[in-house]
Formats: structure tokens, C-alpha cells, sequence
């Protein structure tokens, strides 16, 4: 007679064949890099579907965003309505855009309200004045910005931008620290540096001075053949980012915290595919 097999090996070759054909527990997502790390948000103004506030951070935290940044406007226009939608959804008012008004009292109090942690500034230049009386008038402005900020609790950020003006990453290192205050720090724009130089560069100079992340993309090739602006037209993680370098240098400097996005903005369906491209070139 055939030997029959026990129990044991009946359950053990069971066992074998549910695992090889699949009915195994599925194994866990393997997390990216910054997962856990980076949170992605979107400007509050780049959500242009006709909706109100509170639909407007439902549509944000459908498509992958955990906060929004609007303007100081915004802020203060929609401050009861942004606050309301923000404890019902759970989507972050973590910063307030302030450019380069100089009022930059009323945008530190409506981050306050708004819980927020920053406002971002922006120090133009003066092309018919002088550089260095600029520069110092500029400084100026923010230190005495800084008792109220440091008060109420709210970082000042000073992003990079086109303005001809503390546009390498020395002159930006030099501009914060010479502000002396832990309150103020450096909003990293990752695209807006590329046609001059590389994130990777920045990212090696700034180090901690980097509270906040722009995130937007930037093509050398259009710049040649259509203009500067066009460089901006370009998707994420099409353009001449070198992503897995910036990954790289914010690995070296522990970077954790926000991310937010500063491309053209658009409806249900460009808003997805904006936080997935996210998703990709910062491996959240």
C-alpha cells in the first residue's frame, strides 16, 4: 500500500502551496526614502476648481496633500473659513506666502492663527539703487520682524527667487546668518536655482539654514530654444533637477518637514498628478 502522509506534512504542504500561489498574508509597501520624513502641500492658490474653502482642503487631502500654503491675502481674507476646513480635514495650514511685502507683522499673526509655523519671504532687488544699501534695508526690514516672530512662535523663510539677488548659495548663507536669529532660515526653492546653478550645490551650502522646500522643476533645453521662462514648463521630474542628488544632500542633512509645490496649478486631475510626480522625484 501507498504510504500515506500524517497530518503534520499534510498541513506543512498545505501551508506551502496557499504561499506559492498567493494566499499569504501580502508583503508590506516598501517606503521610499523620505516616507515619514517629507510633507507634501500645495499652494492654496494653485487649487482653482470653483469650490469653497472647506472643499478645496477635502480635494488637497484626496489627492495625497497633507497642507496647503496660501498667500497672506488669503490668510487673512478666508482665516476662519482656512482654520475651520483645517480641523475638519486634517489638512495643515503650515505656512503663510508674504513675498516681499514689508508688512511682515500681519502675516507672522495670521500664521499664528491659522497654526502654521512660517512665512515665507522674498528680498527683491533694486536695479536703479544700490546693492549694498539695498541689502542692508532689506536686513533691516526682517530684524525687526524677528521679536514678533520669535513672540508668536513663527519661523521667517526667505526663498530664493529670480529677483538678480542673493541668487548663489554664499550670498544667501551670509544674508541669514547675518540676521542671527534661529527664527529666520532659508525656504529652498529647487527649481528657481537651476538656471543658474544646481540644487545639490545649495542644498551642500545651506544645510540646516533650510526650514522649508519649494518644489518645482526647471529645463536648461527650453531656457535655450523658447526663453527663460519657458524652463519652468517643464513636468516634474522631466527638467534638469538632478533629483537623486538633491535626495542625496538632504539625506546628509536629515531633512524632515515640508515640501510644497509651486508649479501651475489646475483642477482634480493636475492636482493627482502633481502630488504623484511627489511621490516620485522625493521617493516619499
Amino acid at each position: 500500500m501507498p504510504n500515506r502522509p500524517d497530518r503534520r506534512s499534510f498541513l506543512q504542504t498545505t501551508a506551502a502551496m496557499a504561499t506559492a500561489i498567493g494566499l499569504a498574508p501580502a508583503a508590506q509597501s516598501v517606503a521610499g526614502t523620505f516616507t515619514g520624513k517629507i510633507k507634501k502641500a500645495v499652494k492654496y492658490h494653485m487649487i482653482t476648481e470653483p469650490l469653497s474653502v472647506m472643499d478645496k482642503l477635502k480635494l488637497a487631502k484626496d489627492v495625497g496633500f497633507d497642507g496647503v500654503e496660501p498667500r497672506t491675502a488669503d490668510a487673512v481674507k478666508h482665516r476662519d473659513a482656512l482654520r475651520k476646513a483645517s480641523e475638519v480635514t486634517g489638512v495643515r495650514i503650515h505656512g503663510v506666502v508674504n513675498s516681499s511685502n514689508p508688512d511682515i507683522k500681519t502675516a507672522v499673526d495670521a500664521a499664528k492663527d491659522l497654526g502654521a509655523t512660517s512665512v515665507l519671504l522674498v528680498v527683491p532687488a533694486d536695479p536703479k539703487g544700490s546693492y549694498l544699501k539695498n541689502y542692508a534695508d532689506r536686513q533691516e526690514i526682517i530684524r525687526r520682524a524677528i521679536p514678533h516672530a520669535e513672540k508668536q512662535g513663527i519661523k521667517l523663510l526667505i526663498e530664493n527667487v529670480w529677483a538678480s539677488f542673493l541668487n548663489e548659495p554664499l550670498s544667501m548663507a551670509r544674508f541669514v546668518d547675518e540676521l542671527d536669529s534661529p527664527m529666520v532660515g532659508v525656504y529652498f526653492d529647487v527649481g528657481n536655482n537651476i538656471r543658474w546653478g544646481y540644487a545639490g550645490h545649495w542644498i551642500e551650502v545651506l544645510g540646516k539654514r533650510i526650514g522649508k522646500l519649494d518644489i518645482k522643476e526647471y529645463s536648461r533645453k527650453l531656457q535655450v530654444e523658447q526663453g527663460l521662462r519657458a524652463g519652468f514648463s517643464v513636468l516634474l521630474g522631466e527638467g534638469s533637477v538632478d533629483w537623486p542628488r538633491v535626495r542625496t544632500e538632504l539625506t546628509k542633512i536629515e531633512y524632515t518637514g515640508w515640501a510644497t509645490a509651486e508649479v501651475k496649478g489646475g483642477d482634480r486631475t493636475r492636482l493627482q498628478d502633481i502630488a504623484t510626480r511627489m511621490n516620485k522625484v522625493l521617493d516619499i
